[in-house]
């Protein structure tokens, strides 16, 4: 790893992900300010109105809680695509750019190897996708102590809830590097990863919606995410977040070997 590449990569990126957190912050702010649990029966009377369209977006399971509601409406579709878009941007602004530019070259010819290039980009890429789980988790207790006077949050359920965040991005983001570590035009770095994520979330959206397709559960990973299950502390659920970060770790080291060992075009 590269500490000097790692800094000028974190400072080229850096407004990307404050952008981000601050989409988060509006989104996250406006659910909560939502919250009022006199509420939950109608909002019960409208998911059961629409079915269709609030099973789509995850949001079908009756929230009893304030952590149930911010699960529901936060962590069944908001938090999982805007972290999966910023994986998508990073991953082509620290890998994909500097082959579809032929700027390789330049930087292999310095004592950069391909292998400490790659754990590099790596470990930016991770940072950010931490950063953006610990600020959710912190932006959304804080908030939610301060405005919700009403209930409060369950800080061991919330964090494990949290945790199995953390995973369902690694690996949605070991996609997106797998793909620029196997490709060098920007339309097939950036497509492959970010459209198998794409359709990840189609099917999840859509094994949802009825039961004819919960069959679909089974072809995508994020059926591997169930905030409630966390919440609840299911053995299960924590399982299941584990085998998301073996998978994301294969990915990755799949991605390191691949890019060592393919012609790059320098």
């Amino acid at each position: 790893m590269s500490w000097i590449l790692y800094q000028k990569e974190l400072k080229s990126n850096y407004k990307i992900l404050l952008l981000f957190l601050v989409v988060i912050t509006m989104y996250s702010s406006i659910i909560i300010a939502m919250y009022d649990p006199d509420m939950n029966s109608s909002l019960e009377i409208l998911a059961k109105s629409m079915p269709q369209i609030f099973a789509a977006f995850g949001m079908m399971n009756i929230a009893t809680t304030l952590l149930d509601f911010i699960t529901n409406y936060l962590y069944g579709f908001i938090l999982i695509v805007f972290p999966f878009l910023l994986s998508v941007i990073l991953c082509y602004r620290l890998i994909g750019k500097y082959v579809d530019h032929g700027s390789m070259a330049y930087l292999l010819a310095t004592p950069l190897s391909r292998q400490q290039f790659m754990m590099t980009q790596l470990m930016v890429l991770l940072t950010a996708l931490v950063i953006v789980v610990i600020y959710a988790f912190g932006f959304i207790s804080i908030y939610a102590w301060l405005t919700v006077k009403e209930a409060s949050i369950d800080m061991i359920s919330f964090l494990s809830v949290n945790i199995g965040l953390l995973g369902i991005h690694c690996l949605l983001g070991s996609l997106c590097y797998l793909s620029c570590a196997l490709f060098n035009e920007a339309k097939l770095s950036i497509g492959f990863g970010a459209g198998l994520g794409i359709v990840f979330i189609l099917i999840q959206m859509l094994s949802d919606v009825s039961q004819q397709f919960e069959i679909l559960n089974y072809l995508t990973p994020l059926t591997l995410f169930d905030p409630q299950s966390l919440s609840s502390g299911e053995y299960q659920a924590f399982v299941y977040v584990f085998i998301l970060f073996v998978s994301a770790l294969l990915l990755f080291g799949i991605g390191q070997f691949l890019f060592k060992k393919r012609d790059l075009p320098l």
